[in-house]
This record gives structure tokens, sequence and C-alpha cells, in this order.
């Protein structure tokens, strides 16, 4: 059975949200109260990416693409010694599958690239739609016309992070972000 979302509910679970609600003491994780959890969903994938990487570098592979549920990154070059090209969904809202069939090429050389959308995973309640992406300040699902934001970035931790932070954040302040800081 599923809970009806109210503002008393969403009020009641905000108590909990916050990373100033954890710190590390001696190497230990420590919670302010004990219903606070840790969820890694937002750098998940990009992280296994990251560690799937390493143990490729660690075998002394150095030309390859790792891919984990659309995160990826690429080193070195392709046995015809060309740079790896992947291509990033364009996101339709209206289209049945909510994917367009015309993919945006990109060749990435050395980087990691990771894509945060809300037009593959939601839900419709009384006609409106509920994207999975949640606004930790708000506790409602982040509520705007941004359908997807992809990262290039060193490691695809990082770039996971940061593509579900736009999300939250919307264009105009994802933007913003990006002008000041240019290493993404």
């Amino acid at each position: 059975r599923k809970e009806k979302i109210t503002q008393p509910l969403i009020d009641s679970l905000l108590r909990f949200v916050g990373f100033k609600k954890v710190r590390l003491d001696n190497r230990k994780l420590v919670k302010e109260m004990p219903q606070v959890m840790l969820d890694f969903n937002a750098i998940a994938q990009g992280y296994t990416v990251d560690v799937l990487s390493s143990f490729l570098e660690s075998k002394g592979i150095s030309n390859y693409l790792v891919e984990v549920g659309g995160e990826l990154r690429a080193k070195g070059k392709k046995e015809d010694d060309s740079f790896w090209i992947v291509g990033i969904e364009q996101p339709e809202e209206n289209n049945a599958d909510g994917v367009s069939l015309n993919n945006i090429l990109i060749k990435i050389k050395e980087k990691s690239l990771a894509t945060s959308g809300n037009y593959k995973k939601f839900y419709i309640e009384d006609g409106k739609k509920y994207a999975h992406i949640i606004n930790p300040f708000t506790g409602y699902p982040a509520m705007h016309n941004l359908l997807s934001a992809t990262v290039i970035a060193g490691n695809c931790m990082t770039a996971d992070a940061y593509a579900t932070a736009f999300m939250v954040m919307g264009l105009d302040k994802a933007k913003q972000f990006l002008t000041e800081n240019k290493n993404l």
C-alpha cells in the first residue's frame, strides 16, 4: 500500500535530511538521529564505473570504455586509433518511451560522463507527473522543465553527482554554477 504524500508527511521526513546530520568521528560514521539514512543512489553507478576503470588500469589496460547504466569513462583510443564516440539520449517528454531516436554524439577523451534525468523514472498521480529526483530542500520531486543533465568530469562519481544536482537546481542555476566551476 502506497502512503499518500502530504505536507505533514514531507515535513516529518525533512527533519532527517541533510549532510549536517552525519559526521565522521575517528573513522566512524555518527548519525545525529537514528532515523537518518544514507542514500548513495546519485553516485552509485558513477562510483562503480570508477572502480572498474581503476581495476582495468591496475591490470595495465590503458584503452577502454566502461559503461554502467549510462554512466561511463573513456580512456585511450579504440583499436582503430580513433577516440571513443558516445551517444547521449535526447529526451522528449511527449514521446511514448521518453527518448528521441536523435541521440547527441560526442567524442570523449580521458574523461567521464554521466546523465541524470526525469524523463524515464516517474509516476503520474491525479494527472501530475512526479519524477524520482527529490529536491532536498522541499522534500518533493524537483519541479521544472529540465528533462536531463549530462556532465563531463575527470571521474565518473563526480559527473554522476553533479548531473543529479543540476536536475535539482534547474537550468538557470546549473548554468550559473558551471560558469563559476570550469572543471565540469
